[in-house]
């Protein structure tokens, strides 16, 4: 074996992964990922459809644009539900909502735009990733449940629609904003992506950017 080549091993899931490299995502959880991001891209297109008329008039068919954005809202939280038979994103989502010192840590550094990896230690996920995780999943059950005021007009008072509309509309903006920032930030980090993308990420960078994690 030449000196740059790597052996394949196998992971807990039975996938090959180079030694170089280690198993950060199954393929159950890379799936729920990417069926969650095309719902919620889907709704976010649709909302701007419905609400910046310039694109209203672009597209046209009204009601098939809101049509798609009901039935994918509605459908949002369905990967998730189906990714909890597996144990390994169960086991994920209970490091997404485990807060530990080292995570005010991290939101301390980046508060201060500390971009020393010292100053920012993290486990399989950072405090950032966490508080996105949290956030973005309340702020969808919200819309759901105002979606679903408005989508059912007839079971609810009219105080109720005004609101869930004043809510859902306004939220909806902050989730397109968040959404971009969190777009952005995975741009500027190709292996991130690739861990997604593969699976498996590079031992360099999984000792650099989560120092704690022991996969």
């Amino acid at each position: 074996m030449r000196p740059h080549e790597t052996t394949a091993e196998p992971s807990k899931t039975g996938e090959r992964v180079s030694s170089s490299r280690v198993r950060r995502f199954t393929r159950a959880e890379r799936w729920v990922h990417r069926v969650t991001a095309l719902l919620m891209g889907l709704c976010v297109l649709t909302a701007a459809c419905l609400y910046v008329p310039q694109l209203a008039e672009l597209v046209g068919r009204r009601a098939l644009v809101v049509t798609l954005h009901e039935w994918s809202g509605l459908l949002l939280p369905l990967p998730v539900l189906l990714g909890l038979g597996s144990r390994a994103f169960r086991a994920d989502l209970g490091r997404l909502n485990r807060f530990g010192p080292h995570d005010r840590v991290w939101l301390r550094s980046a508060l201060r735009r500390d971009a020393r990896p010292a100053s920012r230690p993290a486990g399989k996920f950072n405090a950032g990733q966490k508080t996105y995780a949290a956030w973005i999943a309340g702020a969808t059950l919200v819309m759901l449940g105002t979606g679903l005021v408005m989508w059912f007009t007839h079971l609810t008072p009219l105080v109720w629609r005004t609101s869930a509309t004043f809510v859902h509309d306004w939220l909806a903006l902050t989730i397109g904003i968040v959404l971009a920032g969190h777009i952005g930030m995975a741009l500027s980090d190709p292996e991130s992506r690739r861990g997604l993308r593969t699976g498996a990420v590079s031992r360099e960078w999984a000792e650099r950017e989560h120092p704690l994690w022991r996969p």
